[in-house]
This record gives structure tokens, C-alpha cells and sequence, in this order.
């Protein structure tokens, strides 16, 4: 048993029995303060319920663990925070509260994605904008069997059989993206009207837009991502729909637009991963718009634990380790913002971590997802890779 002592005046638990502080401190538990250790809500709750810990309080009454975790009640996210310490000291594996961080780790590396510039021949065709579907038609079938074979821009014929008909559809994005940087004409109706009915269809257009064209300045093909549960797919430079069924082409990546001003809740935003994942695809996680520069005080961190992982023959320790991640701990029915999740990716930024974010489900299963920085050369907004992983 180990005996934790609880102040409850201060809220504090602490350990002070010589063969207790050692074996804590042989497992980083807590923090030395004069030959006691001082122990986190998180971290007591878990001698508790798994190390056959004991509490009372100066005149030796006993409390329980509901008892205890009632007077932290006030504390941001407390369960959930308790859940996903549990899971990954569960694993074998170290964690420490992320006030604990200091300095550049320099452990996150960016992804670096490779860029072309897009451009088009210099020439002018016509369009039919449908404002109920949002999409345009081309019935030139030179011009159109032109953008889709050149440029896979709309979709010549019938989707996979190109061969199969002679008009050519442009979405929303193409439509508009044509309009500003190509030779799109449209009869009886202005971009700024076109822009007018895609907000009022399309939530937080403007943001889809910004990626969608973004990426395709940069030479990617970007299409609709609504099988795959997201905004939208993604193919690399250079990619070209001109083959045989047998040899089409896949995308490999997809993405998916999160606005700064939205919030998700986060089982919806976890399912479009798990998809993505499922057809072997990348997930990557765009935040287009202005950062919010934000003085970042350390004491005050958003994220909640600075996580060691395995090395060769064990594990890393604070005692002869670096962390390596930083733990972002929610539940499944929370709802996260696009400004406060690129805050939080900020804070990693400026550790030198990347984030490793813990969702603990309502059985308290917990999933987690490595983010990782992705530099796309040219590009002023943030993008990154999401990975479903097993610590």
C-alpha cells in the first residue's frame, strides 16, 4: 500500500513514507519538495486506482477515490485528463504535466511536400453556371476534353470513362478558381455573384476556397474528397487522369478544411481520420487564414502532458531521456475550435514537440493521433498530417 496524505485546506496530496517517495520516484511520479513527494490530482487519482494507494488526511480520516477527485472538480477537464495519463502509463510509458517543458527539444520535424507552379495556355471559352448544383458545364468538347486531359481540371465525359460523352463539369471550386487565374467566361452572371450563392450553400466558403486554390497554385490536382468523408483529394504534380481503368490513379492524400472561426466535435472530425486511413490515405488538417499571434505564457500551457516514449532496449525517462510529444487530452463529445487547435499546434511549435492528441471514448478507450507540420513550400497558411498511432 502506499499511504498519500491529503491537505484538503490546500488541496494538496503528497507522499512522505521513505519506501513510498522512493518507489515514486523510481517511476517519475511527482515533483521532490524535502524528501516528499508533492503529487498532481492525475497522478494520486492513478496510485489510487492502480497502485493500491491509500488516502487520508492529517487527522485520519480516510477518502476514496470519488472523494478525492470531487474537490478538483473545478479543474479544466479533469476526467479526461485522469483518462489519458492512465491509458498511456498503462503502456509502461513516462508522462509529465506539460508545465514541465522548457526550452527547444528539437524533436518535431516538418513534412515537406513538393510544389510546381500551375499554369494554364493563354485562351478564353465559354460556361453554363448552374446556381442550384454549383456547378458549371462546358459543351466545347475540345476545350473541355483539354482541361481535363492538360490540367485535370472538371470531369470530361463520365467519371473513369471519359470516353462516354462530350460535355465537361466543372465544380464550384474549378469554376471560380477558372474565372480568376483562367479563360472561363460565364453567361449572365459575375464571380462576385457566383460568390455570393457559394456562401450561402457552402459554410465557411471562402475558407474552402482559400485551400482549394492554394494547393492548386502550387501544381496539385485537388478534387472532391466527399467519398473519403472530407473536403476534398489530393494528387501530387504532375498527376494525370489519361489511362486505362486498370492503371488509374489514386490519390494519396486528403484534406480537410478546418476554419479558425468552426468548431467540430471531435467524434465527427476522429471518423473522417479513421476513413481516410482506411483507404490508405493521408489526412492532413488545413487551417487557412491569418495566424492569431499570441503571447504564449508557459505557465499557463494549453496542452496537458509532456510525454517519453520508447527507445532501443526500453523506455525514455527524465532521467537519461528528452520528451518527445505533447499530449492533448478531449473526449469524443467535446468540440475543439480551428483557432484553438492551431494555438495548441503553436505551443508545440515552440518546444520543439510534436502533439500527440489522446481521445478518450466513452467506454474510456483511448485513441490517439500523432500531428506533424507540413511545409508546403510558398504556402502562408498551416497544414498538417494527422496519423492514427499505438504508443
Amino acid at each position: 500500500m502506499i499511504k498519500l496524505e491529503l491537505d484538503r485546506k490546500k488541496r494538496s496530496l503528497s507522499v512522505r513514507e521513505p519506501s513510498d517517495v522512493s518507489s515514486l520516484q523510481n517511476g517519475f511520479y511527482g515533483h521532490m519538495d524535502r524528501g516528499i513527494i508533492r503529487l498532481s490530482p492525475e497522478e494520486a487519482l492513478y496510485v489510487m486506482d492502480i497502485r493500491n494507494g491509500r488516502c487520508f488526511d492529517s487527522s485520519g480520516n480516510e477518502y476514496q477515490f470519488n472523494e478525492v477527485a470531487s474537490l478538483f472538480l473545478k479543474n479544466k477537464k479533469l476526467l479526461a485528463r485522469y483518462l489519458t495519463y492512465k491509458d498511456y502509463r498503462d503502456k509502461g510509458l513516462i508522462l509529465r504535466n506539460a508545465t514541465e517543458a522548457d526550452g527547444n527539444y528539437g524533436r518535431s520535424l516538418s513534412v515537406k511536400y513538393k510544389t510546381s507552379v500551375f499554369s494554364m495556355d493563354a485562351f478564353t471559352f465559354d460556361g453554363l453556371f448552374f446556381p442550384h448544383d454549383l456547378i458549371t458545364l462546358v459543351d466545347d468538347e475540345r476545350v473541355g476534353k483539354e482541361l481535363y486531359e492538360r490540367y485535370w481540371i472538371g470531369q470530361f465525359g463520365t467519371y473513369k470513362a471519359a470516353h462516354r460523352g462530350r460535355i465537361s463539369k466543372l465544380d464550384i471550386y474549378e469554376s471560380i478558381f477558372l474565372l480568376k487565374h483562367g479563360g472561363l467566361r460565364l453567361k449572365g452572371i459575375l464571380l462576385k455573384e457566383i460568390e455570393k450563392i457559394a456562401r450561402k450553400r457552402i459554410k465557411f466558403f471562402d475558407d474552402m476556397y482559400l485551400v482549394y486554390e492554394d494547393w492548386r497554385k502550387r501544381g496539385y490536382i485537388v478534387k472532391t474528397g466527399f467519398k473519403f468523408g472530407t473536403h476534398f483529394r489530393i494528387y501530387l504534380p504532375g498527376a494525370s487522369p489519361i489511362r486505362s481503368e486498370e492503371e488509374w490513379m489514386h490519390s494519396r492524400h486528403v484534406i480537410h478544411v478546418f476554419p479558425r472561426k468552426n468548431k467540430l466535435i471531435i467524434s465527427e472530425w476522429a471518423r473522417a481520420i479513421r476513413v481516410a486511413h482506411s483507404v490508405k490515405k493521408t489526412f492532413i488538417l488545413a487551417i487557412p487564414g491569418k495566424k492569431d499571434v499570441v503571447a504564449f505564457d508557459p505557465k499557463k500551457p494549453r496542452l496537458d502532458f509532456l510525454l517519453y516514449h520508447r527507445k532501443k532496449g526500453g523506455i525514455e525517462s527524465p532521467k537519461d531521456g528528452t520528451p518527445r510529444y505533447l499530449m492533448y487530452s478531449l473526449t469524443e463529445d467535446e468540440y475543439i475550435g480551428g483557432e484553438e487547435l492551431a494555438r495548441a499546434l503553436s505551443e508545440c511549435d515552440h518546444f520543439g514537440l510534436e502533439m500527440l492528441m489522446a481521445i478518450s471514448d466513452r467506454e474510456s478507450s483511448v485513441t490517439y493521433y500523432m500531428i506533424k507540420k507540413i511545409d508546403l513550400p510558398g504556402s502562408e497558411y498551416e497544414y498538417y498530417e494527422i496519423e492514427w498511432v499505438q504508443p
